[in-house]
């Protein structure tokens, strides 16, 4: 979810880091993703074990599981536990 102010805030399941906490852990309540603080979100993507967002400047950021190049980073086909 996203904030009037653009803040990212994830929930649910942690698999392969896709709620961006730095961690792979569940979440029941909604949680601020703190690695996007300074960054204002314009939208938000979810996969099945990734997700994405852009920023109202077109920066982009992707984390979760990186298999299959889902993530976009290149030949790092590693997990990703918070945006990058």
């Amino acid at each position: 979810a996203i904030t009037a102010d653009g803040a990212v805030w994830s929930w649910g399941y942690g698999y392969r880091g896709q709620l961006g906490h730095g961690d792979e852990q569940a979440q029941r309540q909604p949680r601020k993703v703190e690695a996007l603080a300074g960054h204002r979100v314009a939208a938000v993507l979810a996969g099945h074990a990734h997700s994405l967002a852009i920023t109202a400047n077109g920066g982009v950021f992707a984390w979760g599981k990186g298999d299959h190049g889902c993530l976009a980073h290149g030949e790092d086909l590693s997990n990703q536990l918070l945006p990058k």
